[in-house]
């Protein structure tokens, strides 16, 4: 892949030379360090700024090949990493965690490779000097590892990855002994493909990553298998626009804007390893997404380095995205997609439809208040005969008083979870969604109680205008409307989403207090109705304009 490989040096020269710009040289605590998009000065991004340089300078086809002022620059930052590492070896992440083992097991991720490559090729005094500075750093922080302390469940993968490679390059055996105790616990990847945080944006390739060193390391293929499963399933997760579906994941990457750039080289290497085209296709694809987006390809110079055969691999094939139906029931979600558009529904969600195409997002929900609840959240996605269906029952409840004296009259003391209560009635909703020429119906149902006011709230992005043959109007995010009849149509200059027919009685659109707001990013189409109702939305892409 070489010209994957050239477009791979050039930003990561672009990325030194904003280092060089940003690092902090006045003396005193942060000298060395460097600033961060926040404006932040800590051991983690010094770290990150220090292993591209390094790459850099160690690349002979890099303009920055031995340059003393990088030199320079790498030793100020290791300075400044060797102070701000404590003495258990831990780094801190100062907007958060501080004596943190899992940012201490992603700071040395970030320099093992680094110390691969300059074990067998440094060839300078100054390539031995950073060989060991980062050879102790990376020694003190995985004893620090030992220490161990996770808050999330990707972080144990991190950890132990580290520890195992870690534990091999020292030849340590209490740290072999301790990645085994994460490992211990067993992998949460599902049948799917899907790791426990759904986040499909971020952590699902930090495993991946983590899931193909154990493989190296250990020589188990079964750590390679959780890693090619997902992959699998994330070939489904690529938008029309070439972005990844974020909107189903548990962390701070849900409902962001990301591309796949970051899981270039898994595709690559699993690829090339296991001989499937189609990851090698995927990584071509990446690509065509880089160069067509404008944005900078990924921070993997020092991997082509050491893994040389995938610099010089070349593949013809680029992924040509099919139409595909994947229901994964064990992750409750379905990812759909025809031609340039796609849809998604997803059970335990607010936000339970999502239908996009290339320029345009939707969201559907279906909110009202019953009892405690604020919106249909499915409890079921299931295939039937003609579709896809969700389904909820809202139970209503009250609390009854104690038979006996309770200990204490303060509310807030009282076990009221030992209440008796009285039943109430159940609201049944239940979401058909059936697929169409051009796009999908959707058929709603809310049954049981009479007299409830309902929503379904339509959440537009990336549209200019939303019209029909009675008006037209900007389609500007945070603003809103209520749609009484027909349809509408939500377009810009290439793509449109048609949605209709309305219906509107009622104004109670906020919903009662605990209710999720109205999106600041997006145009909120509603559409109102009392319960009991048996409505069909209809929405449809296409490239209809103005």
């Amino acid at each position: 892949m070489l010209a994957h490989y050239w477009k791979i040096l050039k930003d990561t020269e672009k990325r030194v030379e904003h280092s060089l710009r940003s690092q902090v040289l006045a003396e005193g605590p942060t000298q060395g360090g460097f600033v961060d998009k926040k404006g932040l000065i800590h051991g983690k991004h010094a770290i990150y700024c220090a292993t591209t340089a390094i790459a850099a300078y160690c690349n002979s086809d890099s303009v920055y090949y031995k340059e003393h002022r990088v030199y320079q620059m790498i030793n100020l930052a290791l300075d400044y990493v060797i102070r701000v590492q404590h003495d258990n070896g831990l780094f801190d992440l100062i907007s958060c965690n501080f004596f943190s083992a899992p940012d201490t097991a992603f700071c040395i991720k970030r320099f093992l490779p680094c110390l691969k490559y300059l074990e067998k090729q440094r060839e300078t005094q100054e390539e031995e000097h950073i060989y060991q500075t980062i050879k102790g750093i990376v020694r003190k922080g995985a004893e620090g590892l030992k220490i161990g302390g996770f808050h999330t469940p990707n972080h144990r993968w991190a950890i132990a990855s580290n520890l195992m490679e870690c534990g091999k390059y020292f030849d340590d055996e209490e740290m072999i002994l301790c990645a085994n105790q994460y490992l211990n616990e067993g992998i949460d990847c599902n049948e799917d493909g899907e790791f426990a945080e759904k986040s499909s944006g971020n952590y699902n390739r930090i495993n991946n990553d983590a899931m193909i060193t154990l493989g190296d390391i250990t020589g188990e293929e079964r750590f390679y298998e959780y890693a090619v499963k997902n992959l699998e399933m994330m070939l489904t997760y690529i938008e029309p626009n070439g972005s990844i579906f974020t909107a189903n994941s548990t962390r701070q990457d849900n409902g962001t804007l990301v591309f796949p750039k970051d899981y270039y080289m898994e595709y690559l290497d699993m690829g090339y390893r296991r001989n499937i085209p189609e990851y090698l296709d995927m990584a071509n694809y990446i690509f065509k997404i880089i160069e067509e987006k404008g944005i900078t390809a990924p921070d993997h110079l020092i991997h082509m380095m050491n893994r040389p055969e995938l610099k010089m691999l070349e593949h013809e094939g680029i992924r040509n995205v099919l139409d595909f139906s994947r229901l994964y029931q064990e992750s409750g979600i379905l990812r759909v997609r025809h031609g340039e558009y796609s849809y998604t529904l997803m059970a335990q969600k607010s936000g339970f439809l999502h239908f996009s195409n290339q320029t345009i997002h939707m969201e559907m929900k279906l909110g009202g208040s019953f009892f405690e609840h604020r919106g249909f959240i499915p409890e079921v996605l299931e295939k039937t005969d003609t579709g896809h269906c969700l389904e909820q029952v809202m139970k209503g409840w009250y609390y009854l008083p104690f038979k006996e004296k309770p200990a204490t009259s303060d509310w807030w003391k009282m076990d009221n979870e030992r209440r008796e209560t009285f039943e109430g009635p159940q609201m049944k909703l239940k979401v058909q969604v059936e697929e169409e020429q051009d796009g999908i119906n959707v058929h709603i149902q809310a049954s049981g109680v009479e007299g409830a006011p309902f929503r379904v709230e339509i959440a537009v992005s990336g549209a200019d205008l939303l019209w029909n043959e009675q008006f037209t109007v900007q389609a500007a995010p945070g603003n809103s409307m209520i749609l009484k009849q027909g349809n509408v149509v939500f377009s810009n200059s290439s793509d449109s989403l048609e949605i209709g027919p309305g219906f509107g009685t009622h104004l109670f659109t906020n919903g009662k207090f605990g209710s999720e707001e109205q999106s600041k990013y997006a145009f909120t189409l509603y559409l109102t109705e009392y319960t009991e109702f048996d409505k069909v939305i209809k929405i449809r892409s296409g490239k209809k304009v103005v």
